[in-house]
């Protein structure tokens, strides 16, 4: 955790340089509607799509950039404390897949283009592990997926939804992925998607659409099936390029979901609506308006819960009609205020990010072929100002994370340490962000309830409840002080722990040989593994089982473990119900 909190002190100093060296005036002052800052160094590649890796920086995958004149694909990484990117050449055009992270901090990307101009999409899919800062191919999926939309499900499996396939036409099947296994066989939804859907992972483990089309659906991920129509939006048209951001999660609303669609359309709607979905009877109700009409815009979720709508324009592809506005939106008040103003258009493949310093990364827009927006703008929201005795804007004093887990079990408590325990009013966990195409695939906030202790400087978390809430995997740890100011976030792994421990104790003194383990019982969707497979002496191994979405609930699974040494054996039984 040092070497963390040292590299975002790291990234933040590097910034505050930044901000001193290129500086756009503030239209409002900072510590109101926050501060938009251009970055001197600018985008080599077209960042059409990005991830929040774990190291703090950022994975950027161009492919052919939107130029089918390009056969020397690129991705590289955006570093925070320089600023820099440093890009290499990748195998095959990964332009317009779909991205999401799994749980061990991996990034799996699926889908791409095969062909430009009618597009058909590429069935390959390939993993960045950003230990080795490389990419290595998976197994590919059943059929290609050109604009598909990724969802993480419960149990840290990837969800593959739509796009265009290998000869053009759209990819109506589901295919899950899992690390180790591969993908699942497609099975086929009854109604034809769009490309890019807008799709939600709910507390329920299903999965809600919630546009662009008029109409919303919900996927189960257990039986395979859709609920067609639960919903329909009051707009009534195409929000095509709005977005759509499942609002934080929190003790003070039960963790139930609600869902926030913006914007979308061309010419573009300023309109919002939003859904509960834990409602008997689901319907979309009318929240405020933007400041402005945008299509091709971004959304991000801030440590506090607010969310920052960014960039767009009132006419796609088109920077005339570009939307400069930045709106924040109170999920607590259901209302919008000025986030200030960025200084470039952000339209078609721009891209925003929260950092691990709690700012905004915005960077990107391509609207038209062969060229695109180099700049990369830094958004300082207005938590991280105040004013000091004598009116003047100054940076605020922000909490500190002393010491922070590594990871996180479902179910249990962890410790925060900070010198500011008595000061703390919240904390969130906001999952690593993977963006493309004015949507966020990964993005969720759950808020956590605490318990502070100023006597050892140590708060007591109460930790997610399960995978259906945070799906495993890396997210950001954020404290926030009663003034509203969020610290520096930890990169913490929340995961689920093994369910049982089985010990050998040779019944004859003085046993010295190797005893070998297995396990039996296991079904294509209840695994079981063993860790270690033998013990010399005595020792322990360690049961894993894990249950995928299709595994039937409420049916025993008998798993038997057996240890064998020489001719001697012994098994145990152990009875797993999946709930």
């Amino acid at each position: 955790m040092k070497r963390c909190a040292c590299l975002f002190a790291l990234a933040n100093l590097f910034l505050a340089i930044y901000f001193g060296m290129v500086c756009i005036p503030a239209r409002a002052q900072a510590n109101v509607q926050g501060q938009w800052t251009t970055l001197p160094t600018v985008m080599p590649i077209n960042p059409i799509h990005v991830v929040l890796l774990n190291t703090g920086k950022v994975l950027v995958v161009s492919g052919s950039g939107n130029d089918p004149s390009v056969t020397n694909y690129r991705a590289g990484i955006w570093d925070p404390i320089t600023g820099s990117t440093t890009t290499w050449p990748i195998s095959w055009d990964m332009f317009c897949n779909g991205m999401a992270m799994l749980p061990d901090g991996r990034a799996l990307i699926a889908g791409g283009t095969l062909q430009y101009d009618p597009f058909h999409g590429q069935m390959r899919a390939s993993i960045f592990d950003p230990l080795t800062n490389s990419l290595s191919d998976t197994q590919s999926m059943a059929h290609g997926r050109w604009y598909p939309t990724l969802t993480t499900l419960s149990g840290g499996r990837i969800m593959a939804f739509s796009g265009l396939d290998e000869t053009g036409g759209t990819n109506q099947t589901v295919e899950i992925y899992k690390a180790g296994s591969g993908w699942t066989t497609p099975v086929t939804a009854p109604w034809t998607p769009p490309l890019y859907p807008r799709m939600h992972l709910l507390p329920n483990g299903k999965v809600f659409y919630s546009g662009p089309t008029a109409s919303s659906h919900i996927f189960d991920p257990v039986s395979g099936n859709w609920s067609l129509n639960v919903a329909s939006t009051n707009y009534g048209g195409y929000r095509s390029y709005g977005t759509s951001v499942l609002l934080p999660l929190t003790p003070q609303n039960k963790y139930s979901a609600h869902v926030l669609i913006m914007g979308g359309g061309s010419p573009a709607t300023a309109t919002t609506e939003t859904i509960d979905l834990s409602a008997s009877t689901l319907s979309w109700q009318w929240g405020p308006s933007m400041s402005q009409a945008r299509t091709e815009m971004n959304a991000v979720i801030l440590p506090t819960g607010k969310v920052l709508a960014v960039g767009g324009s009132l006419n796609d592809e088109d920077a005339k009609s570009a939307s400069y506005n930045a709106d924040l939106y109170d999920p607590v008040t259901n209302t919008f205020s000025s986030a200030g103003a960025n200084a470039f258009p952000r339209l078609y493949h721009s891209v925003a990010l929260l950092l691990a310093d709690a700012t905004v990364w915005l960077t990107g827009g391509n609207p038209q072929r062969g060229s695109f927006q180099q700049q990369v703008e830094i958004y300082q929201p207005a938590y991280l100002f105040t004013t000091d005795s004598s009116g003047k804007v100054v940076l605020a004093a922000r909490p500190t994370i002393s010491s922070a887990p590594s990871s996180i079990a479902y179910s249990s408590y962890f410790q925060v340490g900070t010198p500011d325990a008595g000061n703390i009013a919240s904390v969130s966990l906001v999952r690593a962000g993977a963006v493309t195409h004015a949507f966020d695939m990964d993005q969720r906030m759950l808020g956590l309830s605490l318990t502070a202790d100023t006597s050892t400087n140590t708060l007591t978390v109460n930790g997610p409840k399960n995978g259906s809430l945070a799906p495993p995997g890396y997210y950001l740890l954020f404290i926030i002080n009663n003034s509203g100011v969020p610290s520096q976030a930890a990169f913490v792994k929340v995961f689920a722990q093994p369910l049982f421990s089985i010990s050998a104790s040779p019944a004859v003194g003085g046993f010295t040989g190797t005893v070998n383990l297995n396990v039996s019982g296991a079904t294509p969707h209840v695994t079981a593994s063993l860790n270690p497979t033998s013990v010399t002496g005595s020792g322990t191994s360690t049961l894993t089982v894990s249950a995928d979405n299709y595994a039937a609930r409420g049916i025993p699974h008998k798993l038997t473990v057996t240890g064998t040494s020489g001719n001697t054996f012994h098994t145990s039984s152990v009875t797993v119900t999946v709930q």
